[in-house]
């Protein structure tokens, strides 16, 4: 009877820890703290908020704590302390983070994927203070909009450059034969393309994140809708189960992407007038025209779409002289850091971290540099062959007296081309002896007045 009894406590105890707290990883960005725990298996999880003084707390259900809070590393503006405390209920393990403001956290569990194992994850948003009022912690800073010598003259726009490195925080990306991190040298080689853009008058550089924080896919593409960018690049380094393949390469948005995102942007009305600015302020005064709608939404994606496949020719072109591509063509992707309407953006693979040879070269300050300018100067080089309406360069350009050239490209139209360059149409017409407003694919343009 006694060793009945024995077992059965024994058996109760395996269950009340079913779960192991193996590791707490703390990742503070601009906008919130990104707190990662790390399981044994799925987490059972309860949490509550406190006042005076602020706390959140987290019971994790059937857990035993796995983890030396020594090796605990914690640089958030947001949280003081992290520690344990006496759980109401039995075989629970609760977590008590200390911290400067009040908060309303964002809790989820996420399943094993790549390197980890079960998680779960907890995000803590900066309070955003009112302009005059004090705060007890750093106000979260906008994602980097640097300030730079090389403004453009009063009245005239620089070309904006959005720069994403990919990956980030506990996202490591693509992890190379060595262990290195794909998330390290995306950021490293955006670093340096951001310090290229703004050395370079009338172009200036706006990073999605600056450190090694994660930033939200749809967020990336609103930091640089906010930025006001002319372009996003996203920089990331390739990997494939089979170590031989090697280079770069440029990939832009697919078509069945593209469709998919325009359904998905139609019931956004809210978002429009956002996204496409005039042409939007016109949207919302057709009673929500859904044909309308459709076509100004077409007439943008397909203009985004064009100018990408454009500009990564050019990218191409430039790093085709440096470094070895995997691929001459741009290729085409469905990935949700391209599906902007209204900006062209790019995804450039740096190289494969998964080859040996590359994941070495990646890692030098030589061979970074060398991706980096040559995306630089394929970037340029479209922009000065393309400079838009309103910016330093294209009055650069008509002071030295270099005319202005558009080769018409898939998706394009008269009345796109006229109103990128800020002419008429009729103008556009006339200066290329034009008798209908049809263009075809290839055919090169005088831009009048450049």
């Amino acid at each position: 009877m006694r060793a009945i009894l024995v077992l059965l406590c024994f058996c109760c105890s395996v269950s009340a820890w079913a779960n192991q707290l193996q590791s707490i990883r703390v990742w503070p960005s601009p906008d919130n703290t990104r707190i990662v725990l790390d399981m044994s298996s799925a987490p059972g999880y309860e949490y509550f908020t406190l006042q005076n003084p602020h706390r959140l707390v987290v019971d994790l259900k059937q857990t035993q704590n796995n983890f030396n809070f020594a090796a605990l590393k914690n640089k958030s503006p947001l949280i003081t302390r992290i520690r344990d405390s006496k759980p109401e209920a039995l075989g629970h393990y609760r977590l008590v983070f200390e911290l400067k403001n009040a908060v309303k956290p964002v809790v989820f569990p996420l399943k094993p994927a790549g390197d980890y194992g079960h998680r779960l994850v907890i995000d803590l948003p900066y309070a955003r203070v009112p302009q005059g009022q004090s705060h007890a912690q750093p106000a979260a800073q906008p994602l980097q909009q640097q300030v730079l010598r090389n403004a453009a003259p009063s009245g005239q726009k620089q070309v904006v450059i959005a720069i994403d490195a990919g990956h980030g925080g506990e996202d490591p990306g693509a992890i190379g034969p060595k262990k290195n991190r794909e998330k390290h040298i995306t950021l490293a080689i955006s670093r340096r393309l951001a310090d290229l853009i703004n050395k370079e008058p009338g172009m200036r550089a706006v990073m999605t994140r600056t450190g090694d924080y994660f930033v939200n896919l749809n967020q990336r593409s609103e930091i640089a809708r906010k930025g006001r960018a002319d372009l996003l690049l996203s920089i990331h380094a390739d990997s494939v189960a089979n170590s031989g393949p090697r280079g770069a390469s440029v990939w832009v948005l697919s078509s069945n992407r593209a469709n998919r995102e325009m359904a998905g942007w139609l019931e956004k009305q809210e978002r429009q007038s956002e996204l496409l600015g005039g042409v939007g302020e016109v949207i919302s005064q057709t009673d929500g025209n859904p044909y309308l709608t459709r076509t100004f939404l077409d007439l943008s994606m397909d203009k985004s779409r064009a100018d990408s496949y454009a500009i990564s020719e050019h990218i191409l072109s430039a790093m085709g002289k440096v470094v070895r591509l995997h691929k001459a063509k741009p290729e085409h992707a469905s990935l949700a850091v391209l599906k902007s309407p209204d900006i062209p953006s790019l995804l450039i693979e740096a190289g494969f971290i998964s080859n040996p040879e590359e994941e070495r070269l990646l890692l030098t300050a030589d061979h970074q540099q060398k991706v980096a300018q040559a995306v630089f100067n394929g970037v340029k080089s479209y922009y000065r062959q393309n400079p838009p309406s309103g910016t330093m360069m294209a009055s650069q350009s008509q002071a030295k007296g270099v005319p202005q050239k558009h080769t018409v490209r898939s998706g394009e139209s008269l009345s796109l081309i006229a109103q990128r360059y800020g002419v008429s149409m009729s103008s556009l017409k006339g200066h290329n002896r034009m008798q209908s407003d049809t263009v075809r694919i290839g055919q090169v343009l005088d831009i009048p007045g450049s």
